[in-house]
């Protein structure tokens, strides 16, 4: 009788895991439609805001270049007063030191005129690189932008189409587990998370593991077909289960 209520124990265990992997599949097939979106979505955001951050920091640059040229203009304006002040202060005079000490004047405001000058034609030329910079950052984030707005409702329409099932489907996942003992929920989840295809559970096919392929022996074939025991596949770990028959 105990060996009898053991059999049985294993069956529903069995069954158990059998019936978690089909609603955790049906899962990951309904992730799978979405394929890549929602990571693609995550790298356009990113990209958006990188481009958003650049374009915002080449109008603060261009800002700098205008405000810089403003001041130098306004140098230059201060310093042809200074000039004509000076040129003006030469005619009264008394000696040649004070004439001298004005053409010194002169001559330094002179220089900083020309420097002026030269920074402004060098600010000008930096401008219109500037321009073409941010026309082409901006241009780039109009496009991407587009990009992101059409990549989130192809994956929200996705999403509605999809997301009461998935609800569903993780709710029962979520109930299957908690009448499976968590030694066997921990196994199996560690089997998922390392397969590609998620598949933790598979049955024999063709006298080969439902999930690497290799050959099972004869031997454990018979065992598998039994349900008395839980046996994985000795070359990917995976557990092999002959499938509940339906009633």
């Amino acid at each position: 009788m105990a060996k009898k209520n053991t059999d049985s124990a294993i069956t529903e265990k069995l069954n158990a895991l059998y019936y978690l992997q089909e609603v955790d599949s049906s899962i990951d097939k309904i992730r799978t439609v979405r394929g890549e979106l929602p990571l693609e979505v995550e790298e356009l955001e990113s990209e958006v805001e990188g481009l958003s951050i650049r374009a915002g920091k080449l109008d603060d640059e261009l800002t700098e270049l205008e405000t810089d040229i403003s001041n130098k203009k306004n140098a230059i304006t201060d310093a042809g007063a200074a000039i004509k002040k000076y040129s003006e202060q030469q005619k009264n005079v008394r000696n040649n030191r004070e004439y001298d000490s004005l053409s010194k004047e002169i001559e330094f405001q002179g220089l900083e005129v020309e420097l002026a000058e030269k920074k402004i034609k060098e600010a000008q030329f930096r401008i219109e690189s500037k321009k073409e910079a941010i026309e082409e950052a901006k241009a780039k984030l109009t496009e991407r932008t587009n990009d992101l707005e059409i990549k989130k409702k192809e994956l929200q329409a996705i999403i509605n189409e999809t997301e009461a099932d998935e609800e569903k489907l993780i709710k029962k996942s979520d109930k299957a587990k908690k009448n499976i003992e968590p030694r066997l929920v921990a196994a199996y989840e560690r089997l998922r998370n390392n397969a590609i295809n998620g598949l933790a559970v598979v049955s024999v096919e063709r006298n080969s593991c439902g999930g690497c392929f290799n050959e099972i022996p004869p031997q454990r074939q018979l065992d598998i077909q039994a349900r008395k025991k839980i046996i994985v596949c000795e070359h990917c770990g995976r557990i092999l289960i002959e499938p509940p028959v339906e009633s």
